[in-house]
């Protein structure tokens, strides 16, 4: 099999070589891109692997360079050498619509793991001293471990989601048994439930399967879940991206778990696949100290005109300056249209991007705070900068997250929709005078910023953790 494979400059000082499988969607080809930098810290070689439509997009807007007929990764540090990555075809037409969720993953499991044993074995036949001793793969990329079990290598998990998502999955026998849900996964009383010690309780309506109006999906979904049960309880090794001390209680129900975050790009290029503006940094430099609302909602939330229009005139009502990340496809199947004259009106002290470098912008200080979709990957970053966070979730495990942001570790507040489930303008600029004025919101993320800035230092939980993982493999 062709696979465009060589060595990388440096390369023969890593001790070990991991393969990285992420599943093909931003939230989580960002967080094992993250991963393989700081695999790569540790002196680890990293091969990463995805769909060529994805790689293409990870490509133009990281503008990577050229070397030795291997892709490489722009402004790369000694590190980063040690991190390439490979492309393989998803098995799909070029002209497939690859936003259905479903067919993308049944398709990825038709065809890449016969891709993917062919990786390995060319790889470790020219590898010599440096043959891949471990796949680490998204909990919904099984296959590719039972790859790695067929040819003899470690297995570990990069578990993506946030803390809650655990319980909730190991949980799933305990919901059944005691009618909380019915065989579909939909609740069936209206109580709420304890998944751990710190933990809030959960919302039957947070279950991260459950899709009202959408039963196909929830039915794929919920059916997917003894899958990952299996996994989570069968895999040597679980790495999360979280820190021990948000949600010491979690890591008690696994033997197996691995807390290794916040896992953060620090400045590299992070899988995006969207060309980052820069331009907003420059923008917030000129900007009054914590004084800016940061807007922006990942890589899958969309919004109806009519909501949009509401945000964007409940950014104006707020009075204050705004950074907005306004990706092409937020309406969907139409390109977003701003109520008339909102642009010129704003045009002092409001600014527009398609996407922005998050992880830049949150640290900037002139955010004041940040109103996110609550995708774990935004949390982490946000809590990691110490940014209070104005939550709007959009789809699965962004609803439980909201709940212990805001009411868990009380580091934000929860936008709430109307009758019809709409934010109303005068709602967001409640919340954002709220939220600003609140001591103790500030107060309690500036204490989560520091307990997460211990945890990856030199003899922190998550930096142990990490360096004895990778004593385990080498």
């Amino acid at each position: 099999m062709e696979t465009g494979y060589s060595d990388p400059t440096r390369s023969s000082e890593a001790i070990s070589h991991l393969l990285l499988v992420p599943h093909p969607a931003q939230g989580h080809v960002a967080p094992f891109m993250k991963l393989a930098y700081r695999l790569a810290d540790c002196q680890v070689k990293v091969t990463l692997v995805t769909t060529e439509f994805i790689y293409a997009r990870m490509m133009k807007s990281m503008k990577p360079t050229f070397v030795a007929g291997m892709q490489t990764l722009p402004e790369m540090g000694e590190e980063q050498q040690l991190v390439r990555i490979i492309p393989f075809p998803d098995g799909l037409e070029p002209d497939d619509v690859r936003r259905d969720a479903a067919a993308m993953s049944q398709s990825i499991y038709r065809v890449m793991p016969g891709y993917l044993e062919d990786l390995i074995k060319t790889v470790n036949q020219q590898e010599g001293n440096q043959k891949i001793a471990c796949v680490v793969a998204d909990v919904s990329c099984g296959w590719a471990l039972e790859i790695a079990a067929k040819l003899g290598l470690k297995g570990a998990v990069f578990f993506t989601a946030s803390p809650g998502i655990l319980p909730m999955t190991l949980q799933i026998s305990k919901f059944l048994e005691s009618g909380i849900i019915n065989t579909d996964g939909t609740p069936r009383r209206n109580e709420n439930i304890e998944l751990s010690a710190n933990l809030p309780p959960l919302s039957p309506a947070e279950l991260f399967w459950n899709c009202p109006g959408n039963p196909s999906l929830q039915n794929r979904m919920f059916a997917f879940v003894p899958t990952i049960y299996q996994i989570l309880k069968s895999c040597k090794w679980v790495l999360c991206n979280w820190f021990n001390e948000l949600e010491p209680s979690v890591t008690d129900l696994l033997p197996n778990i691995v807390t290794i975050g916040p896992i953060l790009a620090n400045g590299k290029p992070s899988g995006n696949f969207w060309l980052e503006d820069f331009s907003c940094l420059s923008w917030l430099d000129r900007q009054t100290p914590k004084s800016v609302i940061y807007a922006a909602f990942g890589s899958s939330s969309m919004f109806s005109q009519h909501q949009l229009n509401e945000l964007a005139l409940g950014l104006e009502l707020t009075g204050k300056p705004f950074l907005w990340v306004v990706r092409p496809d937020l309406i969907d199947g139409n390109f977003a249209e701003f109520p008339e004259g909102f642009t010129e009106r704003v045009a002092n002290r409001g600014k527009i991007v398609e996407w922005a470098p998050q992880e830049q912008v949150l640290a900037h200080p002139s955010v004041a705070c940040y109103l996110t979709h609550c995708g774990w990957n935004s949390t982490m970053e946000g809590l990691s900068m110490g940014v209070p966070l104005l939550c709007w979730p959009y789809f699965g495990d962004q609803f439980y997250n909201k709940t212990c942001i805001c009411e868990g570790w009380k580091i934000g507040l929860w936008l709430k929709g109307d009758e019809k489930g709409i934010v109303s303008r005068q709602e967001m600029k409640k919340k954002v005078d709220e939220l600003l004025s609140s001591v103790v919101i500030r107060e309690n993320v500036l204490k989560m910023k520091e307990l997460a800035e211990k945890s990856g230092r030199a003899g922190g939980s998550s930096s142990r953790n990490l360096e004895e993982f990778v004593k385990q493999i080498v």
